[in-house]
């Protein structure tokens, strides 16, 4: 997601991977939904109309982003990080801030490090800035989405069809996995110091699929960037939580 700011008022723009809800749930990106809309319902409809523009997409080969389908080479979150700037600088907004939830917030990471003039502020939780050997087992749990459950499956399922979203989901485990044979296990390590705008950085502490040591991660290597930890908050804690987070949001935009 990606959030942009003019000199009058704060411009958003959400970003996420599957164009769909996360439900509370051992996986990491599984599906309630099935659309940007829903991904940021409760943001959408309850952040300040007055001062925020809200704007979300669907990266390529997701959702309405379609047809192609969904690929995972070597760069894609460099390539969804520069389309969702190129989006944003195409409908005219000079600079602006990002919010990134998960996948969302790796491409915002990446995004905030390389255009460091245009964001004014960033905003990610669920996300991490490198693979190691315990996400790999965590991700391979979830790989064959088969044993998930019907409730977990048929949302997905309407939306990519049933063996669309088995093929894509495997996709998206592969992909991810490959960073895992880089030195450190990095997506983004080494972006990290040259992201310069203020950053807060959000966790729900029973996510059961991104672990505390990646947002204490992103703290330390992100110079001035702040850590709001939420007790009950899983994956989708700003679905759950939403208007905790909304106002956390709110109050961080506007300092």
């Amino acid at each position: 997601m990606s959030t942009m700011f003019s000199s009058a008022d704060i411009h958003l723009s959400f970003l996420h991977r599957f164009p769909v809800n996360l439900s509370a749930s051992s996986a990491r990106r599984s599906a309630d939904r099935g659309s940007t809309r829903t991904d940021f319902g409760p943001q959408l409809k309850c952040l300040n109309k007055e001062r925020f523009t809200v704007v979300c997409w669907d990266p390529r080969g997701y959702g309405q982003s379609r047809p192609p389908d969904r690929d995972f080479p070597p760069d894609f979150f460099d390539r969804d990080a520069k389309d969702a700037v190129d989006l944003m600088k195409t409908l005219g907004f000079g600079n602006f801030s990002l919010l990134g939830w998960s996948d969302g917030g790796i491409t915002a990471l990446i995004a905030a490090a390389t255009n460091p003039a245009l964001i004014k502020k960033l905003v990610v939780w669920g996300s991490n800035a490198f693979v190691s050997q315990e996400d790999l087992k965590l991700y391979n749990m979830v790989r064959d989405v088969s044993r998930w459950s019907a409730r977990m499956r048929q949302p997905m399922e309407e939306v990519y069809g049933a063996h669309g979203f088995a093929k894509t989901w495997e996709a998206w485990v592969d992909g991810i996995a490959q960073f895992a044979k880089k030195p450190g296990g990095s997506i983004c390590r080494e972006q990290l110091p040259l992201i310069s705008c203020p950053t807060l950085i959000v966790h729900g502490e029973k996510d059961p699929m991104v672990p505390s040591f990646h947002p204490q991660y992103l703290l330390k290597h992100i110079k001035g960037s702040r850590l709001h930890s939420m007790p009950e908050g899983k994956h989708n804690l700003h679905l759950r939580y939403a208007d905790e987070f909304n106002k956390l949001v709110e109050d961080f935009l506007e300092e």
